[in-house]
């Protein structure tokens, strides 16, 4: 359950019976790309059009803003145990009746949940808009939940955890690097939750976190595809204008992070892993955190580091020192808070974590100290915005993107262009960048096969995680 991180091209214009949003900044040139609308009802829902009309299908997307960052102390995993229990039904559309509507008319429906927000979305013919906002709308205020249906899709949610969690060495790992690196703030806590703490959720849990956070003033509504701003957004106003507001969106408070001051290793050795690995993750500043251009710059960096086979990380490692099968580098940088920074290998046979761990350090001080190579900067560069442009092919793509982005408190300009931001960036400001990859800024995560002799008793638990700085 993974968001789409980086921004794409569009255009900010407002419709009919809506008030327009403010845009947080004045864009300098008109961007690219496919024509953008946005607007907000009465009751506080924000709605955004993108449109599409190269085929005659539209997705229909809800942003809820909140996530599992949002989740109270004690009831961790909530926002996605209440993404599953949104499906139960309402009392004018029973449990199951709009999904077979929805398989009927050939289309496609889902739901996520991140730390930052939840979304429900359905990929129809055009033709089918009305009813995919009747029923969100329906179950933005009429969810019916009773114990009879909550506890067995508790049930649901913990065996959900045994299959992607328990059972997998790799998630074990991520799981216990996020709780390192983040000790305060609840970005350290997984999506779906502990599990002793998913054990004791209830009905009540899950109305009272549904009538805080599920309401027209926390909700953003993307439509993308072969339509008409102006239609859509009259359509909407009929049908999700009719939600009564219930106040001010909540407001999010989470403890921030303190600075880190220490490098933590985290070491995981299960029977189950066939094939070592390594992964460090450094607390960053995100694009609604950072300075003017440094998320911007991180971004860069994570593709110089680690975007492809012409990275550095790449050519470095397993082109030319033979030491790594596979590395590369990610910047999640929509975030509400500051965020995570990833560099990860795969050691080739042979080779220890420690050699590896070495040399990804050595290459990350190198940039910091001596920047980095132009022919490369430029070609980031390029690659980055390209993406942005190829991007536009996928109307889901853009609904993502911009539905992420508004979730996290990003604007329709930050999106629209965030290419020449991206174009903006110098290879100094890289440099730069590079200063939040410091080693006390970081956990790093090996992952090792279990030694035959060093292997716990059956009754024990046979992964040994630990610990330390």
């Amino acid at each position: 359950m993974k968001a789409m991180d980086r921004m794409l091209p569009g255009q900010a214009a407002s419709g009919p019976r809506a008030c327009a949003l403010t845009p947080s900044a004045q864009p300098s040139a008109k961007p690219a790309g496919p024509p953008v609308a946005q607007a907000k009802l009465a009751n506080g829902l924000e709605i955004v059009v993108i449109a599409d009309h190269r085929a005659p299908v539209v997705t229909h997307m809800v942003w809820y803003r909140n996530g599992s960052a949002d989740d109270p102390l004690g009831k961790s995993g909530i926002a996605h145990f209440l993404e599953h229990l949104m499906f139960k039904g309402t009392k004018a559309n029973p449990q199951g009746k709009f999904s077979e509507l929805i398989a009927d008319v050939g289309g496609q429906e889902n739901a996520f949940t991140s730390n930052d927000y939840t979304a429900y979305f359905q990929r129809v013919a055009k033709d089918h808009l009305r009813v995919c906002m009747e029923y969100e709308a329906d179950r933005m205020t009429n969810l019916v939940l009773s114990d009879e249906v909550v506890a067995p899709e508790r049930d649901v949610v913990l065996e959900e955890r045994r299959m992607r969690t328990d059972s997998d060495p790799s998630d074990q790992l991520n799981e216990a690097v996020q709780a390192a690196l983040f000790t305060q703030h609840p970005y350290g806590r997984p999506i779906i939750g502990w599990n002793h703490e998913i054990e004791g959720l209830d009905r009540n849990d899950a109305l009272a976190y549904y009538h805080r956070f599920y309401t027209p003033e926390n909700a953003i509504l993307v439509i993308a595809g072969d339509v008409d701003a102006a239609a859509v957004i009259e359509l909407a106003g009929e049908i999700y204008g009719a939600i009564p507001a219930r106040g001010e969106a909540p407001k999010r408070s989470r403890p921030r992070e303190p600075e880190p001051r220490a490098h933590r290793l985290v070491t995981l050795a299960d029977e189950k892993v066939e094939q070592p690995s390594h992964q460090s993750v450094f607390l960053a500043p995100s694009y609604r955190t950072a300075e003017p251009g440094e998320a911007e710059a991180l971004e860069v960096l994570a593709h110089l580091l680690g975007g492809g086979p012409t990275s550095l990380l790449f050519k470095t490692l397993v082109m030319n020192d033979k030491i790594a099968v596979g590395a590369g580098a990610h910047y999640q940088g929509a975030s509400v808070d500051d965020t995570r920074f990833y560099v990860f290998a795969v050691p080739a046979p042979g080779v220890s974590l420690e050699r590896l761990d070495a040399a990804i350090g050595e290459i990350i001080a190198g940039v910091a100290a001596h920047g980095v190579d132009e022919a490369d900067f430029k070609r980031a560069k390029t690659r980055l915005v390209a993406d942005a442009i190829y991007a536009q092919d996928n109307q889901a793509t853009l609904a993502r993107w911009y539905g992420a982005s508004l979730a996290v408190g990003l604007s329709i300009e930050d999106v629209a262009h965030w290419p020449e931001r991206i174009e903006a960036v110098t290879a100094d400001d890289v440099k730069r960048a590079a200063r939040w990859l410091d080693k006390r800024r970081s956990v790093t995560g090996f992952l090792l096969p279990a030694e035959p002799s060093a292997r716990t008793p059956p009754a024990q638990d046979a992964a040994d995680a630990i610990i330390a700085c």
